[in-house]
């Protein structure tokens, strides 16, 4: 899975195609993800890159931008 295919997944679960061309956009400070929406990253994480996170690992900090976001899920495919 590519940076791209990261943040298709990104910018569909959350509703706004800004975090394509915003890098820094501040997820969790501005509400574009809240639980439910980690959630479902979370499960189309597992589904369409077979990338396994669970709850207790989930760490909100390595998702907090789109940066940091697809940055996390680079390193646990490349795990």
């Amino acid at each position: 899975m590519n940076n791209e295919q990261i943040l298709e997944l990104l910018a569909r679960v959350a509703e706004t195609d800004e975090v394509r061309s915003n890098p820094g956009l501040a997820l969790y400070d501005l509400q574009i993800l809240d639980s439910m929406k980690t959630v479902e990253l979370i499960v189309a994480l597992g589904q369409e890159a077979g990338v396994e996170v669970s709850p207790a690992e989930f760490d909100r900090e390595a998702w907090a931008t789109p940066e940091k976001f697809v940055a996390d899920v680079q390193r646990r495919l490349a795990a």
